[in-house]
């Protein structure tokens, strides 16, 4: 069974690219948004082991997310990935899995 990572970000090019580098890992699969209330509502369809807040979100809106996501599921993994490479977000995801996250 597949690691369910929902990324959320706000520039289109860069969340495309880290949903490809998290799907290259064939026990990941990563879905993106750039909307909060897809976010929401893809949330509260599926379930996700890990929420991945890229770059370029608001603190309030990262407060709301991170409230209304633990409110939900208060096991769920948040991570914050602000860019660094394919190298960077594997360590950030094996890292968050290893409870290492927020």
């Amino acid at each position: 069974m597949k690691i369910r990572i929902l990324a959320i970000g706000r520039n289109d090019e860069i969340l495309q690219t880290v949903i490809r580098l998290i799907n290259s890992n064939e026990q990941w699969e990563g879905i993106g948004v750039m909307q909060d209330s897809d976010a929401i509502q893809l949330f509260d369809k599926s379930a996700f082991d890990l929420v991945l807040l890229c770059n370029g979100i608001s603190k309030n809106a990262e407060d709301i997310l991170c409230r209304y996501f633990r409110d939900k599921n208060p096991s769920i993994k948040i991570i914050q990935h602000y860019g660094g490479g394919s190298g960077l977000l594997s360590n950030e995801i094996i890292g968050a899995l290893n409870d290492n996250a927020l």
